[in-house]
């Protein structure tokens, strides 16, 4: 690793050869912590590349033995006069009691304006850079060595035991709207300072009960096309499987849904403890949720399509039963950024990891 820029840790200046000795010390998420408040100080593509091996490789030496006792976790209600809405928080009154209490009660948890003004037009700026660098590889254009852009993502050899990101599985997400972040080491380092800025990383520790980590195939930057199709109700619990621990954060960057420009969510506002029927009631395919099962579920509780403004993020997990919103009379694209994190005491053996 190249040296550096120093920055002040702990009273004494840090340079990117004390991220190397860390990482020969075996000490990878302290190595992850230091380089990423160096790459704060002064980005460089180079670093960006590495804190996405270093994330990957730190999974393997992470505590997999702790987490809570009991899932879900007893927690209160912080709504309880409320049901069959989306519970609703401003920035300043999320903590991981409210996340725990909104998920285990309610299924979802709507928290405004989390996000300020600059981090959303940063983050907009990375989609935009990430796809223009995805089709310009697609399209056989030569990509410099220190690209931070588009930097597709390859399971590390020291790790077979992890499956690779197929060329059909990119092009679906690339279909479909979609780079995945990982592919994008800039816009991956961007959330992550967007994330840790905000404290929504530490209510996210909070509530699994453990540091997190990512999922290579989980991990999306959005910018949902007017012309989108194939998207229908889902779990994605359906595909992650059972006993797992996540919170998915679905971060709106652009004001969508309800009467806006731009699709947005269909939401069914309840908990659902169970994995729903796929392929069955009328679905459209054998992932998705029929409209006969969506009518079961939310006889008590009606379908909600909110507005969401720019910086709103919604946090769900698992069971959580929605679908992308696909109403005729759009006219903007849909920006947005979906982030699944796990614990890792139960992290799925189908996906491949990366240390928060």
């Amino acid at each position: 690793m190249t040296d550096g820029g120093a920055v002040v840790v702990d009273g004494r200046r840090a340079r990117g050869a004390d991220v190397v000795a860390l990482e020969a010390e075996g000490r990878l998420e302290e190595a992850i912590d230091l380089l990423t408040r160096l790459n704060r100080q002064a980005a460089r593509p180079a670093w960006d590349r590495r804190l996405v091996r270093m994330r990957h490789d730190a999974f393997a030496r992470m505590d997999r033995a702790g987490g809570r006792a009991t899932w879900p976790p007893e927690v209160a209600d912080p709504f309880p006069a409320q049901r069959a809405v989306v519970p609703e928080v401003v920035a300043g009154e999320l903590d991981a009691d409210v996340l725990g209490g909104s998920l285990v009660h309610h299924g979802c948890l709507l928290v405004r304006g989390l996000f300020a003004d600059d981090a959303v037009a940063r983050l907009r700026t990375d989609i935009d850079e990430a796809f223009a660098a995805c089709d310009a590889a697609v399209a056989g254009a030569p990509r410099g060595p220190e690209d931070p852009w588009y930097v597709p993502f390859r399971t590390s050899e020291e790790h077979p035991e992890y499956p690779q990101v197929g060329y059909f599985r990119r092009s679906w997400v690339r279909e479909a709207g979609g780079v995945l972040t990982v592919d994008s080491p800039r816009a991956l380092f961007d959330l992550t300072v967007a994330f840790q800025d905000v404290g929504l990383d530490r209510v996210v520790e909070g509530y699994l009960g453990e540091r997190p980590a990512l999922a290579v195939d989980k991990c999306t930057l959005r910018r949902v096309p007017l012309d989108l199709s194939g998207t229908d109700w889902h779990q994605d619990g359906a595909f992650l499987g059972q006993g797992i621990r996540t919170v998915n954060v679905w971060l709106s960057l652009s004001r969508c849904g309800g009467g806006a420009a731009a699709q947005g969510m269909d939401l069914v506002p309840r908990r659902i403890d169970r994995i729903l029927p796929t392929g069955t009631g009328g679905a459209q395919f054998e992932w998705s949720v029929g409209p006969e099962v969506v009518a079961e579920v939310s006889a008590e509780a009606p379908v909600v399509s909110p507005t969401f403004e720019a910086g709103d993020v919604l946090l769900f997990d698992d069971l959580f039963l929605h679908r992308t919103a696909l109403l005729p009379d759009r006219t903007e694209e849909r920006y947005a950024v979906e982030t699944w994190f796990f614990a890792p005491s139960s992290y799925p053996d189908t996906q491949i990891p990366l240390a928060w």
